[in-house]
């Protein structure tokens, strides 16, 4: 009896899920114990100390940034009425539907020696033509700026949802100790919101350490760099996967390090004593620096590059919006949804799973599923293509040619596993709604298995599956790196297409694919949009 509940379908599904998204991670990290070839000595001696002191200096300065733009305009929308109050509150979030590599590629636009605003400047200031005003961006502080302002929303939502929990008695104390506004966020708030400060942070380093779009396109060395000319340059896989586990060992590392300096700490206000924190009206030459504070980065992160993209537009030459164009449109449309199905319907059933079976073993494992999104979309597909060679070369070897590599399968599988975090938190969020009462009911009716799951459950979450479809497709658009080095041969996204012009700098050509990203990468700010709105409600 104790054996078949082990082996239950209910019970083994979620092991062998867990089993399937770990194994590319795990061929990468096995490589650690392959030989070194003369690729990796080359490597080591020459280039390998610019790969880590750039990812370091990268993810420091990206950091710093977005702790302090996401938590100081966090606090100014929570605790403030100003001017523009109630757009900012969404409008800060609009970045998040600009890929980091679009922002780089507009910004290359504005600020090259004959770029947009370099272009105004010699016009407005009468310049010669080799007279440059903006400095040169396309290099690692370039990188830094582009990462901090369309990343800082992370920070952004996750504070805000912190302050907005914070008690009117820390504004009391403050009050008491003589401290003034600025002190108050600077030695009470601050320090009481560092889980979340940290939380935010984190996601953005493992957003940045993933990138590959940005940082060769700025000419910047860094691991992810170094991985994908490793193997397309050298044509050494082995090598490749070796630099993909020292990187994946940093990442699990930081996260290790992050978790043990929290466990501890308490953090919480006590219920009974708990109070809304007042909101201050500001005067005018307040609220205007609160607008500009709260301005400034909606227009470097969204509203800037979206005029150059305009301009691009402008100029653009219509051809472009051929068969091609709507080609590749409808291979992004059709991957990304599918993959967000997929996606949702395995978190679907593994959060039933926990649900049905209240197993310790399955809660145990459905965290360890979140893992692919904190491992960059290169890692994924370099140990996925491993993975794939390997079944290709031993167990599906009476097909003629790879069956698995090189084929959709590669690209839909890397898209599952980062994106299943987004489809597992929209599922938490909403069995959360579910009364165990309604289990209790359906099991008296003798409800049990798929039967509860599309009859009872489902007809409840119906919400939550359609928003995590959106979620995961609007994620799965803007995904790069892996889209690269998985996609069959001649078959392109919107992601790859726009890399490709930008990279060969036809600018003006890569307008159509990245305005097309953008414009879904705005659906979940829609969904965001609502639930800040909500709470807003629930906090006044």
């Amino acid at each position: 009896m104790r054996l078949s509940k082990i082996f239950s379908f209910w019970h083994s599904l979620p092991i062998l899920i867990l089993l399937i998204f770990l194994s590319p991670i795990l061929i990468i990290l096995s490589s650690v114990f392959s030989d070194y070839s003369e690729n990796w000595e080359h490597i080591y001696n020459y280039v390998l100390t610019d790969y880590i002191i750039n990812s370091l200096i990268l993810v420091l300065g990206v950091s710093i940034l977005v702790m302090i733009i996401g938590s100081v305009t966090a606090w100014i929308v929570t605790n403030y009425q100003f001017f523009g109050k109630r757009v900012f509150e969404w409008g800060l979030i609009l970045p998040l539907a600009m890929p980091p590599y679009i922002l780089a590629y507009t910004f290359t636009g504005l600020f090259d020696s004959y770029g947009t605003m370099n272009e105004i400047a010699r016009s407005v200031f009468n310049l010669q033509q080799n007279d440059v005003l903006f400095p040169n961006i396309r290099n690692i502080y370039g990188a830094i700026i582009v990462f901090s302002f369309t990343l800082y929303p992370y920070v952004y939502l996750i504070c805000r949802t912190a302050f907005l929990n914070q008690s009117r008695s820390m504004f009391e104390v403050g009050r008491t100790l003589g401290l003034s506004q600025p002190l108050v966020f600077l030695k009470l708030a601050i320090p009481l919101v560092r889980p979340a400060l940290i939380a935010g942070t984190m996601i953005v380093a493992m957003e940045t350490l993933s990138d590959f779009g940005a940082v060769d396109h700025f000419a910047v060395s860094t691991f992810t760099t170094g991985i994908f000319r490793t193997w397309y340059g050298m044509y050494d896989l082995t090598t490749a996967m070796q630099l993909a586990s020292m990187l994946l060992i940093f990442i699990t590392f930081c996260l290790v390090i992050e978790r043990i300096s929290r466990k501890n700490a308490s953090y919480a206000t006590i219920a009974s004593n708990f109070k809304p924190t007042p909101v201050k009206k500001l005067t005018s030459l307040r609220s205007f620096g609160c607008f500009l504070l709260c301005f400034v980065p909606i227009f470097i992160g969204f509203i800037l590059p979206i005029l150059e993209i305009l301009n691009w537009s402008l100029r653009f030459n219509s051809s472009f919006f051929d068969e091609q164009f709507f080609s590749i449109s409808l291979n992004t449309v059709f991957l990304s949804i599918f993959s967000a199905i997929l996606c949702t319907v395995i978190a679907m059933i593994i959060n039933f799973s926990i649900r049905y079976k209240n197993s310790s073993s399955i809660k145990f494992v459905n965290p360890f599923l979140n893992i692919g999104y904190a491992v960059p979309g290169l890692i994924l597909a370099v140990g996925i293509v491993q993975l794939f060679v390997f079944f290709d070369n031993n167990i599906l070897n009476t097909f003629e040619g790879y069956f698995l590599t090189g084929s959709l399968f590669g690209l839909i599988f890397a898209y599952i596993i980062k994106s299943y975090a987004l489809a597992n938190s929209t599922y938490e969020a909403g069995y959360q709604k579910i009364s165990q009462a309604i289990d209790d009911s359906a099991r008296i009716l003798k409800s049990k298995g798929f039967n509860l799951l599309f009859r009872v459950h489902f007809p409840i979450l119906k919400t939550s599956f359609f928003t995590s479809i959106l979620l995961v497709t609007s994620e799965v658009v803007k995904e790069l790196p892996a889209t690269l080095i998985l996609r069959p041969f001649n078959f392109e996204t919107l992601a790859v297409s726009t890399y490709i012009y930008a990279s060969e700098e036809r600018m003006v050509e890569a307008a159509a694919p990245a305005t097309a990203i953008i414009l879904i990468g705005l659906i979940p700010i829609f969904f965001i949009t609502k639930m800040i709105r909500s709470s807003r409600l629930e906090n006044s």
